[in-house]
């Protein structure tokens, strides 16, 4: 929804311009005449801005929102159990996508409410410009990543960007987004790796067990895996691993 907002906001704008003044684009030397144009120059801008959002939207949704955490820990868990390629990564990539819009869908709301809806409302009175519908936009997701971010990481970044320190600290507003989005990767990043190590634990000793049964009855030809696996896939689902993981998975968001 995010991504349909910021596409929306700049088709806008760029529909908007070209309202203002069209003109024939076959016409060689209009074009060069509408070059020294600042409108006509404004509108390409835009368009060039909406192409170069819709190819960074993959990279963008992965970058601000909570789909890291969740993709990197829903993939732990298949590698924990050793089942391969099942589930397969399209369904670990969907359920993400899923459970990120469930997450981030307060963060979306606050977007569409703030930022969308009074630049797309049709009461000239309550419309609002389109820089500051980005404004409104990057703020609610600012505010998101700053709810999750730790301060070692952006302090990290903000000393390798060299930005100016202040008495007592940064404080939020001091922090570029550009800072802000790599302090919130590594964070998430960081939760994720401690997820999945607490996910691995159980397995590996069943692993261990296992191999050590091998050994003891002299079958050291037969691979562990073989026997481990089973076991394995048997205790996540009388557990309800799915259940709990996603569970948690999803409260740790609001912790």
């Amino acid at each position: 929804m995010v991504l349909v907002a910021l596409i929306a906001l700049a088709m806008g704008g760029a529909a908007s311009a070209q309202e203002r003044k069209p003109g024939p684009a076959l016409d060689p030397h209009q074009i060069l005449r509408d070059a020294k144009d600042p409108q006509h120059v404004s509108t390409t801008v835009e368009i060039v801005f909406l192409l170069t959002v819709l190819s960074l939207a993959p990279a963008l949704l992965v970058m601000v929102t909570s789909f890291t955490r969740i993709v990197i820990v829903l993939s732990f868990v298949r590698r924990a159990i050793g089942t391969q390629e099942l589930p397969p990564n399209q369904v670990i990539t969907g359920l993400a996508l899923l459970l990120t819009f469930m997450v981030m869908s307060p963060t979306f709301g606050a977007i569409k409410r703030d930022a969308l809806d009074p630049y797309t409302s049709a009461d000239r009175s309550k419309q609002i410009p389109q820089a500051v519908a980005f404004d409104r936009a990057a703020g609610h997701l600012r505010a998101f990543m700053f709810q999750h971010v730790r301060r070692q990481d952006v302090a990290l970044f903000m000393q390798l960007t060299k930005q100016p320190s202040r008495e007592g600290g940064w404080e939020e507003s001091d922090v570029p987004t550009e800072v802000l989005v790599p302090s919130f990767v590594i964070s998430e990043l960081r939760r994720a790796f401690i997820m999945g190590f607490a996910l691995f634990l159980p397995f590996v000793v069943i692993d261990l067990v296992v191999s050590a049964a091998l050994i003891s009855m002299g079958m050291l030809v037969l691979p562990p895996v073989f026997v481990s696996l089973p076991f394995k896939i048997l205790l996540f689902v009388l557990v309800d691993g799915w259940h709990l993981v996603v569970g948690q998975l999803v409260r740790s968001f609001y912790g």
